[in-house]
């Protein structure tokens, strides 16, 4: 029997408490060698807060150091990146996202999904990105 390993678990409705949710959650699951991690935006995971508002080369900064948290928490790295689907409010910030987003995936080479949509969670949130990775067999021993 697997047993998936979650990371950072949490409820909607202490995250969002302006919204009637109930549902359990968590940031990242670990399912046999394969982190998936939950969509990342400009939000310090510690805290709750908000980060960029109305930047979203920050946000994609705050979501990436996200990413590299979790993966780092979950036991792989962000060399270890499979795919990221990354999901704008507008197309005019897919320059400064992927610029930033490619900073951090310098010599990764992931496959990436790229999609435009009509908002996200909260308003402010003008980014999204969300992250597949592997641990490989040798550092999960």
């Amino acid at each position: 029997m697997t047993v998936h390993k979650r990371v950072r678990p949490f409820n909607t409705r202490d995250t969002y408490p302006e919204q009637n949710l109930d549902n359990d959650l968590c940031q990242a699951v670990v399912a046999g060698n394969t982190v998936y991690v939950r969509g990342q935006i400009g939000q310090d995971l510690d805290t709750s807060e908000s980060v960029g508002i109305g930047d979203a080369a920050a946000q994609a900064e705050q979501a990436m150091a996200n990413i590299k948290m979790l993966l780092e928490e979950a036991g792989s790295r962000m060399e270890h990146l499979v795919k990221l689907t990354i999901y704008l409010v507008d197309p005019r910030y897919r320059e400064p996202v992927y610029r930033t987003v490619g900073k951090w995936t310098k010599g990764v080479h992931p496959i990436s999904t790229g999609l435009v949509v009509s908002g996200l969670a909260r308003p402010e949130w003008l980014c999204e990105i969300d992250a597949i990775a592997v641990i490989p067999q040798e550092e999960s021993r």
